[in-house]
């Protein structure tokens, strides 16, 4: 491998170095034919080139050129920026005439795909012809804040605790309504209710979608997915999945990879499984996704939010991040809750938050304290997100946020027990108010980088500009479930 692109650039860690030493032989022990080379846009979808055996092997030397084209492009295949004009529409010279990137494939990634035959995945980083990373990578941006946090001797442990929903697909046949054109998201196909639902935890609803649900813990017992918990939730059909805490990046990569698994393999038994917070069908109620998060030392592996005092919850350097967490709500939610239709979960005694508050085993507040009397796994859930999430950009918020709180030593206030009366800062009730709070965070504009956060800005204003005029021409023609069909169209099969 000597002299190729990775060498040149040492874009490689020893221990990334190390498992590309065995890649061709498990290539050819689990009789790989093709290969996803995956990495994830702006929205936290994987995008793919699928490629031979012999052009991946030469990408563990060189990397593989792909299109920036995924980068500039909404949900629905519509381009955001003017890609061929000089700077991109973007006033970078970088990014003139959608020019090529160089993927490079993390082989610590490398999964065999269990519902088919002869095709392996893997994650690729993004780079310049030049070895310069990405600036529009939301992996690049988290790797570098987990950096951050790695320089204080410490890790960022993150546990998922996804919901989700399951449909069956009533018909498969693709009309024109359902293709759309780019900037128009044609509609989703039909599919109808799995359950009754509305039976929280009821066993006798849950077995009738056990064959599904089956198979996929087969399917992400195969991808080394951590799973905990499969479980019924309230809405007909509606799912959460639990998985392990995980180290940052990890756990960030495994979402990605749970995500997409869970709807191909859905799609291929006859279901639609949907990521949507809240689709537009009567009575569903919205979905989230709770972040759980704590500290620990690097070295040896030690809880840093449980209190050294036997009669205290929580660490001074636990309460400090939580502080951050907090205080950077309202500029750092919209990379929890990056959609329209998300922000319809933001209502009082609804199980998620409406403003920025915290306390013990509490589901009404956003940030929920829990540990039990060992303290081993004292941690924070935030109850913020919702699973359309981009996974990269949410976890790498919550290091941004936390490591503010533990640099200018701030304090939490007292826990509210009451917290939809809480006299706390409320958090944005909107994509539109969440965007412009995002564009006035000083904090995260040097986090992140003053061209990525214009960039995000950029991707999400477009996508409330095509809302906008969406109702503008059409009025309020909500669902009865409150919910516009712009909203389903646009998320309800994409996420």
């Amino acid at each position: 491998m000597s002299g190729g692109f990775i060498e040149r650039h040492n874009l490689w860690t020893d221990e990334q170095k190390f498992c590309s030493f065995d890649l061709e032989h498990r290539l050819k022990s689990d009789n790989i034919k093709l290969v996803r080379m995956a990495w994830s846009d702006s929205h936290g979808s994987s995008r793919v080139k699928e490629v031979s055996v012999p052009t991946f092997l030469n990408s563990l030397t060189n990397g593989y050129n792909i299109n920036v084209a995924t980068f500039t492009l909404d949900a629905t295949g519509g381009r955001v920026f003017r890609s061929f004009i000089k700077g991109g529409g973007m006033g970078l010279d970088e990014m003139t005439g959608s020019p090529n990137l160089t993927i490079v494939p993390d082989p610590l990634t490398y999964r065999v795909l269990p519902w088919t035959n002869g095709l392996a995945w893997i994650l690729c980083d993004e780079y310049f012809d030049n070895g310069v990373p990405f600036h529009f990578s939301s992996r690049h941006l988290l790797n570098k804040q987990s950096k951050r946090i790695q320089k204080k001797n410490m890790d960022l442990v993150i546990g998922l605790e996804v919901e989700w929903y399951l449909r069956r697909i009533d018909n498969e046949k693709l009309t024109t309504q359902n293709s759309g054109i780019p900037g128009i998201r044609g509609r989703p196909i039909e599919t109808s209710s799995v359950e009754p639902g509305y039976s929280y935890h009821l066993e006798t609803n849950f077995d009738l979608m056990q064959p599904i649900l089956s198979t996929l813990a087969e399917i992400y017992e195969a991808l080394e997915l951590p799973l905990r918990s499969i479980e019924n939730e309230y809405g007909p059909g509606q799912i959460e999945c639990t998985f392990d805490p995980l180290p940052v990046t990890s756990a960030a990569d495994n979402f990605m990879l749970f995500r997409t698994a869970t709807r191909q393999v859905c799609r291929r038994h006859g279901y639609l499984a949907s990521f949507m917070c809240k689709p537009a069908f009567k009575g569903y109620c919205p979905s989230g996704w709770h972040l759980h998060q704590s500290l620990v030392d690097s070295n040896t592996r030690k809880n840093l939010f449980a209190s050294e005092e036997e009669q205290k919850i929580l660490s001074p350097l636990a309460k400090n991040y939580m502080a951050g967490l907090l205080e950077n709500a309202p500029a750092s939610v919209v990379f929890a809750t990056p959609t329209v239709n998300g922000f319809r979960r933001f209502t009082p005694n609804s199980l998620a938050p409406d403003r920025a508050t915290w306390s013990h085993d509490h589901r009404g507040t956003m940030i929920r304290v829990l540990a039990n009397s060992e303290k081993y796994n004292t941690r924070f859930e935030n109850r913020i997100g919702e699973p359309a999430a981009n996974p990269y950009l949410f976890m790498a918020s919550q290091i941004v946020g936390g490591l503010d709180g533990i640099n200018r030593n701030l304090k939490p206030s007292d826990a509210d027990d009451a917290p939809y009366e809480a006299p706390r800062t409320l958090l944005p009730k909107s994509l539109e108010n969440a965007l412009n709070k995002l564009d006035n965070s000083q904090l995260i504009r040097e986090a992140f980088g003053d061209t990525y956060v214009d960039y995000y800005l950029g991707i999400k204003n477009a996508e409330l500009d095509r809302y906008n005029s969406y109702t503008q021409e059409n009025g309020n023609q909500d669902d009865e479930n409150g919910i516009s069909q712009w909203e389903q169209n646009e998320y309800f099969d994409f996420f």
